[in-house]
């Protein structure tokens, strides 16, 4: 099985640096200090125009996955909007009080996806591994449509989640698992090990001169840089892909 190398980008330069390093597609997201963030219709169709395919992360608001009738209203605007301005795929995710799926939410996303472009790929975020059983979880996936996953197998990295991300390989049938959260090119031996389709990096680095420290812009402003793709990271992933 060949397995995919996915990179999480922020703009259309990161998108063009992970096509260079050999990515076979990115997600699209903004504010991934913030767990990431729905990019805008400006950027969906700036980073399509690069040529590399782009899923599109439609999350309207940082924290929880439990989501009211207002933000899933808004989430499905925003996934309408950028699958017509040329994104792939989409990504998304909700969950109930009690840390299961939100099946009739997931199903309705699914749904309108489906009716923007019927082959269209959808991905359940990582919401999953905030789930109460991501292996049970993954295993609804397929009766609900979705393409693939997006877990660290309910750990905070991918690499400490590795077991139960094969627990979750096997309980998906036909949906691919991605394994995602904390990734550097060293640990993609022991992930593609459990068996998943894909592996997810953001491949990231502070971009130079760009913290603006002694001045928030924000409550969660620690004047830091902003991250940019690492075009060595990008290169290292996937020749480690290649190698395993």
């Amino acid at each position: 099985m060949t397995v995919a190398l996915e990179i999480a980008v922020t703009s259309p330069a990161g998108a063009a640096t992970a096509r260079d390093g050999g990515a076979d597609r990115v997600e699209l997201c903004v504010g991934l200090e913030l767990g990431g963030l729905t990019p805008s219709q400006a950027l969906v169709e700036a980073v399509h125009e690069t040529g590399i395919p782009a899923h599109a992360l439609i999350r309207s608001r940082p924290g929880g996955f439990v989501h009211d009738a207002a933000e899933i209203d808004l989430m499905e605007r925003e996934l309408r909007a950028v699958l017509r301005s040329g994104a792939a795929g989409v990504v998304v995710g909700a969950l109930r009080p009690d840390r299961t799926l939100d099946v009739d939410v997931l199903r309705r996303f699914v749904d309108a996806a489906r009716s923007v472009r019927d082959a269209v790929e959808v991905t359940l975020h990582r919401a999953i591994d905030h789930a109460v059983d991501p292996v049970a979880a993954a295993a609804t996936l397929a009766d609900l449509g979705f393409t693939r996953v997006l877990t660290s197998g309910g750990q905070p990295t991918a690499l400490t989640g590795a077991t139960t991300i094969a627990r979750m390989v096997s309980a998906a049938g036909p949906v691919q698992v991605m394994a995602g959260a904390g990734v550097t090119p060293a640990d993609v031996p022991a992930l593609v090990g459990t068996g998943a389709a894909a592996v997810h990096l953001s491949a990231k680095r502070p971009a130079p001169d760009s913290a603006h420290a002694g001045v928030p812009m924000g409550g969660a402003d620690d004047g830091s840089a902003h991250f940019v793709t690492d075009a060595d990271v990008v290169r290292a992933a996937r020749a480690a892909l290649d190698a395993a």
